[in-house]
């Protein structure tokens, strides 16, 4: 899907869904990448960890809420394999690039 604009989320997530409505409304052909459903390759999570680092994460949902101590210390990347729903969404990659939002 090179050259195809990626939005990483999850498709139950209203952000994630009005990010779907806004690309599609400026005229962008998005593809939903639910990330609990296709989880992320490690490249992908350490291109995303090196753009974004720790705003990676989603530090008011409730799966973060829900981590012990010791499990939030853990590296971005780490958590981020075990729990995919942390991800702070929506990202958008085109190009190998990445953004959050909008």
């Amino acid at each position: 899907m090179e050259g195809k604009m990626r939005v990483l989320g999850l498709k139950n997530c209203d952000k994630t869904r009005a990010a779907m409505k806004a690309l599609t409304a400026q005229g962008h052909d998005p593809v939903l990448v639910d990330v609990r459903a296709e989880p992320l390759e490690a490249e992908e999570r350490a291109a995303i960890v090196a753009a974004f680092g720790d705003r990676a994460i989603n530090r008011s949902s409730t799966t973060w809420r829900g981590l012990g101590e010791d499990e939030k210390a853990r590296p971005v990347a780490g958590l981020l394999e075990d729990h995919p729903a942390l991800l702070k969404r929506p990202v958008i990659e085109e190009g190998g690039a990445y953004r959050q939002g909008v």
